[in-house]
């Protein structure tokens, strides 16, 4: 995997906490540099450790599918991609309030991470050395989190249905890339 897909992959599941950093951004009261790092770290972690999980789990099981491995990243990446244009479609923001607390930024961070979990997964089928990929995904994550609690504070939800669409259609893009690549119809 070229460092431009990875980097492609990491903006479009950055986009899920992106989306609720800007949601965040609107709810809080006090927008400072303290708070904007305190959802940055939380989303970012979780956005490193979840590919790293979902690698260890895909390694597990990937040589009994090798054969159809290609079928199944299009098909994560896919779903993944469509519901985030699906949310794309929503015009509010429901994160909880304006509080930090650790309970509630734990259930943001796990909910907005879940995607990662399956990007992992396909990863180990793509033999992708995790260690790095995870690190770029979470520090991708950290510094769209960190700019999007700054955005939702200032413009409120005019990007938040913009980083969504982007979100979802990079994530289709890419599935369908590899899984074009794979049936030898493509070759970029």
């Amino acid at each position: 995997m070229s460092l431009i897909e990875l980097f492609l992959i990491a903006v479009g599941v950055s986009m899920d906490a992106f989306t609720v950093s800007i949601c965040k951004g609107l709810a809080l009261k006090n927008i400072n540099f303290k708070n904007s790092l305190i959802v940055s770290l939380y989303f970012g972690t979780f956005q490193a450790l979840m590919p790293l999980i979902g690698y260890f789990l895909g390694s597990k099981f990937h040589s009994s599918i090798a054969s159809i491995d290609h079928w199944i990243i299009f098909i994560f990446l896919s779903i993944i991609g469509f519901n985030m244009i699906k949310e794309s479609r929503d015009e509010t923001c429901d994160v909880s309030g304006s509080n930090l607390h650790f309970k509630t930024m734990m259930l943001l961070a796990i909910a907005t991470s879940i995607d990662a979990l399956a990007i992992g997964v396909s990863f180990a089928f793509l033999k992708v050395d995790i260690i790095p990929a995870a690190l770029f995904i979470g520090s991708t994550t950290f510094a769209f989190s960190f700019i999007g609690v700054r955005v939702g504070s200032i413009f409120g939800l005019k990007f938040k249905s913009k980083s969504e669409l982007l979100g979802g259609l990079i994530l289709i893009g890419m599935g369908c890339k590899i899984l074009l690549e794979h049936l030898h119809i493509i070759s970029l």
